[in-house]
């Protein structure tokens, strides 16, 4: 048994959708959640400057002694992960990628579309993915073009929002896809544009959130880290940006805890 917390790290806010499926599936687990805020948006970066960012949050959550890190964010996943595992052998570091896999072995019509950042998309990782439980499916791969910044800017009810999903979502309806995987964890909080958007079409929308959490409770239960029954959660915010953007941040999970 272990009463540590665990943490997560994403650019900003996208990663409150894995924080919540955690705060679900381990209702006795202490949270500790770190929005970088400071350098989000990271789909245009570089791996080199992704990568730094990914260490130092990952510095930041072990010296506030958390017993496993969750990588909420599929661009910092695909550019860190492996050294982030490398540095920090000894503590177990769970990283996203686009539920390619389940979208793959559940469309009918053999068409998927991946939405996720320019970074994850041309990433090796992703390509890797694609080819191992993609065969035989046409995987159309695109850009959630300011998508992240539209949550960033708490935008993601607004007719902005709706126009932004319009523009990328439309052009797929005709191209026979019936699953559509969410590749960033900022993308969650912009479902409901997108089931305006495909409304009246045979099509699903696929997300890794509960599988991130049961791959998580997997590795409590291998390493005996589980907190106690019983044990009272606490819930931490950390940025690196200001501390209007971590009142964000908290404000924006309390709001979602029971509702997105």
């Amino acid at each position: 048994m272990n009463n540590s917390a665990i943490g997560v790290y994403d650019s900003g806010f996208g990663g409150l959708s894995v924080w919540r499926e955690l705060r679900r599936a381990l209702p006795d687990e202490s949270l500790i959640y770190l929005g970088d805020g400071k350098n989000c948006p990271y789909g245009g970066r570089s791996r080199e400057e992704i990568t730094r960012f990914a260490e130092e949050a990952v510095e930041c959550l072990v010296s506030r002694g958390v017993k496993m890190v969750v990588v909420g964010c599929n661009t910092a996943t695909t550019a860190a992960v492996e050294q982030l595992r490398s540095r920090w052998q000894s503590m177990p570091i769970v990283g996203l990628e686009p539920a390619v896999k389940p979208a793959s072995l559940s469309t009918r019509t053999g068409r998927i579309a991946v939405l996720a950042t320019e970074h994850s998309l041309a990433s090796d990782m992703f390509l890797r993915t694609a080819s191992r439980y993609a065969e035989g499916v046409e995987v159309i791969k695109v850009v959630g073009e300011n998508f992240v910044e539209l949550v960033e800017q708490d935008a993601e009810n607004t007719e902005r929002a709706a126009e932004a999903v319009r523009r990328v979502i439309e052009p797929l309806l005709n191209r026979g896809i019936d699953r559509i995987v969410l590749g960033c964890t900022h993308y969650p909080f912009l479902v409901p544009q997108i089931e305006r958007v495909i409304s009246g079409h045979d099509i699903e929308i696929v997300d890794s959130g509960e599988a991130v959490a049961r791959r998580v409770a997997w590795l409590l239960d291998r390493y005996e880290l589980h907190a106690e029954r019983g044990h009272r959660p606490t819930y931490e915010f950390l940025t690196f940006a200001d501390e209007e953007y971590r009142l964000r941040l908290e404000q924006k999970a309390l709001g979602i805890k029971d509702v997105l």
